[in-house]
């Protein structure tokens, strides 16, 4: 099973990064498989420091502004119980992890990481339909320099009535950020 969420790593310096990400969750939240592009700041902290965290969060509007490199200001995070690492203050649980192995034999690197230390601060909200389809837009706006523009243009078109009938103006203007970020790219590589 792949949960999205959000990944805080640290760099040399100490420095926060959080990213998107979708780990395959292996058994009850004991494992993870992390697959950052090795070109990612994700990818380089963690093959360094051999740890982070792992966020279940239902703030969509965090996900969808890192995604996409729009995140103005880091959220408020604390230091991790048992890893050198930044637990979000505004989550619903985390998963603090070490990373057991990187393979970088590909683009997209594979990073089996074992869970050591977890905790709750609050029930998951849950995601409306506009809020499911901020998601995955967020995602296809990730993966622009791998998809073709048919597999770009008519997911966002399915998903945009979602967006309009059941999200509020907040939800609407994350949706119509993406659309922007998609477009403005599309026409720099054409």
């Amino acid at each position: 099973m792949i949960v999205e969420g959000l990944v805080t790593s640290l760099d040399a310096t100490g420095l926060v990064n959080i990213a998107p990400m979708g780990p395959v969750v292996l058994g009850d939240f004991e494992r993870l498989l992390l697959r950052p592009f090795q070109a990612s700041n994700t990818f380089s902290n963690l093959a360094a420091t051999r740890c982070g965290v792992f966020h279940v969060v239902d703030r969509v509007d965090i996900i969808a502004r890192a995604a996409i490199g729009r995140l103005d200001s880091l959220p408020e995070t604390e230091p991790a119980k048992r890893i050198l690492g930044a637990v979000l203050v505004d989550c619903c649980r985390w998963f603090e992890f070490t990373v057991d192995g990187v393979d970088a034999t590909e683009p997209r690197s594979r990073m089996p990481c074992t869970v050591i230390h977890t905790a709750e601060r609050r029930p998951f909200f849950g995601f409306n339909r506009a809020r499911h389809a901020i998601l995955e837009a967020a995602i296809i706006a990730t993966r622009l320099h791998l998809l073709p523009e048919s597999q770009v243009a008519s997911p966002f078109q399915f998903l945009e009535p979602a967006v309009t009938k059941t999200g509020d103006e907040s939800e609407r203007d994350l949706f119509d950020m993406l659309k922007q970020f998609v477009h403005a790219r599309r026409e720099r590589s054409a």
